[in-house]
């Protein structure tokens, strides 16, 4: 049996609610999930003065309501399934470790921040810094897989070390900005500025790229890596097309501000 937590309405304030980790409460028993405590503005309250609470002893669990205002659900989770039916507020699966978020709206900004394994997916789309690093931090995401059927906001996949972000629709301006490594693949149009300080990391544009000055141009192939990848991407259910995956693409090496060793590879319109 599932655990479902349904937020009554709208709370009045910001709630952070990375208590409400699926590793973190499974075993417990409805009543002791009530009696944790989330941070709702400035003050801690119970989980049952905003939450009815149905179920437990589980960690595959269900999260109903208005959430847009509810911060870091799934936030550091090392395993189980977490289902957001609706709309996530920020820092959904930052710095999560294992397991898998569902979110079937729209993600806020912060989305998957540093995380550093597992999957998640937002059907919707998702704020500013998807898989980024937070101020004053050198690193973002360093594994896991990202998956975004919708569009994306600036700085998507910024300081990137390693793991995926796939993007169905558009991204940001800024997309990898000073990625060291990791791959991001774009369906959509890419912003402004893709790729800006980047080292080592892979950027798959499927759309026409206003590139930096600072990225040359290398060669046309097919890549085999991403042969394998976009197969997979489309058994994830992300939207690919068999164009995509036997199509050539250029590749573009960059940043040359920095170590010249990151690339952009655009698919080449057929002939």
């Amino acid at each position: 049996m599932s655990l479902t937590l349904t937020l009554r309405e709208a709370p009045a304030a910001p709630v952070v609610a990375e208590t409400l980790r699926p590793d973190r409460i499974a075993g417990l028993s409805a009543s002791e999930i009530e009696r944790l405590e989330l941070w709702h503005g400035n003050e801690r309250t119970a989980v049952r003065a905003l939450f009815d609470v149905a179920g437990g002893g589980t960690d595959d669990v269900r999260v109903e309501g208005d959430l847009t205002r509810v911060a870091g659900l799934g936030a550091g989770m090392a395993g189980g399934r977490l289902t957001i039916a609706g709309s996530a507020g920020p820092h959904v699966g930052a710095g999560m470790q294992d397991g898998e978020i569902l979110v079937e709206g729209d993600a806020g900004d912060w989305a998957g921040a540093e995380m550093r394994g597992g999957r998640l997916v937002v059907r919707g789309s998702a704020g500013r810094r998807l898989g980024g690093a937070y101020a004053g931090s050198r690193a973002g995401m360093r594994g896991g897989e990202v998956l975004v059927h919708g569009d994306a906001g600036d700085e998507a996949g910024a300081g990137l070390r390693r793991g995926l972000i796939a993007i169905a629709g558009r991204a940001g301006d800024a997309a990898g900005l000073s990625a060291p490594a990791g791959t991001i693949v774009a369906f959509g149009a890419l912003g402004a500025y893709p790729g800006a300080g980047m080292r080592r990391a892979s950027i798959v544009a499927m759309g026409a790229v206003n590139l930096l000055p600072s990225y040359a141009r290398a060669v046309t192939y097919r890549p085999p890596f991403l042969r394998l990848l976009l197969r997979r991407l489309r058994d994830l259910g992300l939207p690919v097309t068999d164009e995509q995956i036997d199509g050539r693409y250029t590749r573009w090496s960059g940043d040359g501000l920095e170590l010249t060793r990151g690339e952009i590879l655009i698919l080449e319109a057929p002939r």
